[in-house]
């Protein structure tokens, strides 16, 4: 096995979530199970919302991408983490595990934008529903996801530039199921000071930043919803806002406590947490905006009967 530096090293080995024989079969199915549900449940949202004219609005639109970027987020390292549970070689590439790393940041960041633009859509639709219209016209849409695409393509590069930058001396087994920032920095035999530094900025920059969007988006849409004279009036605006304040919660608040951390923290606490933002939010976006969601079901219901005939 060679090792080096970053530039000679040839591969890495995983460690996984534990290293006890009698859990990695229950693990396997485990994570299987949620990786099924994922892949049907964001696919199922994508082809629906594709179908069905009705969900062509903006609201759905940033949501079909929603799905689009947490099926290819779980599917950048799901795979790869099932084959090494049930594997006594768990083996990646040293260039395998940079670009897991790359495509990893990109789909997380993308997701933090996406989440950032269904908060403002949902401002605009309950704070200026007589502009929403015209604020929300497709090319404001396409605009944002472009600009949420391209701020995570330069961010992901800025990441993964810092990392290959990483000196390996006598140590390549990474103590995580993925190939992630804190793992592989506690690998690195030089100092990684200015690489943390850096690593934290551009983090908080993609967590803190749309957070406070989203915050401030949520705090005017809570004082217009309170001058809201009709009770039923402020039960659907909240009805509308509440399926997306769970996905955000559950997101940035674990998102936050892996990556707003010094590498010194014990990798081990951290890697509960990264099952939630990696494996669980994924699976449960779909779910979330689905059964709370009378125009889905409706969409679902339609869709179903059409196949009948």
């Amino acid at each position: 096995m060679a090792l080096g530096n970053g530039s000679s090293m040839t591969q890495f080995i995983l460690m996984g979530l534990t290293d006890q024989p009698d859990l990695q079969l229950p693990l396997f199915f485990l994570f299987l199970v949620m990786y099924v549900v994922t892949v049907m449940g964001n696919l199922g949202l994508i082809i629906l919302i594709g179908l069905s004219s009705h969900l062509h609005t903006p609201m759905y639109f940033f949501l079909f991408n929603l799905s689009f970027v947490d099926l290819c987020y779980s599917s950048v390292f799901t795979p790869k983490m099932l084959i090494n549970i049930i594997s006594k070689k768990k083996i990646i590439s040293y260039m395998g595990c940079m670009t897991q790393l790359y495509f990893f940041s990109f789909l997380g960041i993308s997701e933090c934008y996406v989440l950032t633009s269904m908060a403002y859509d949902r401002y605009v639709a309950i704070c200026n529903p007589l502009l929403y219209n015209a604020a929300m016209s497709p090319k404001v849409c396409s605009s944002l996801m472009l600009g949420s695409y391209l701020m995570a393509v330069l961010d992901a590069t800025t990441l993964i530039t810092c990392m290959l930058r990483l000196t390996f001396c006598d140590a390549n087994t990474i103590n995580h199921y993925l190939c992630d920032i804190h793992p592989l920095l506690q690998l690195s035999c030089t100092s990684t000071h200015i690489i943390e530094l850096e690593v934290f900025i551009v983090g908080g920059i993609n967590i803190i930043v749309p957070s406070l969007t989203i915050f401030v988006s949520y705090g005017l849409i809570l004082t217009n919803i309170f001058h809201i004279k009709s009770t039923e009036g402020r039960s659907k605006a909240f009805s509308t806002c509440s399926s997306h304040i769970i996905a955000v919660s559950l997101f940035f608040g674990s998102s936050a406590f892996m990556y707003l951390r010094p590498s010194s923290v014990s990798v081990d606490d951290g890697k509960i947490s990264s099952v939630f933002y990696t494996n669980v939010v994924p699976m449960m976006n779909p779910l979330i905006y689905s059964l709370r969601n009378k125009d889905v079901k409706l969409a679902l219901r339609k869709t179903l009967r059409m196949r009948k005939f």
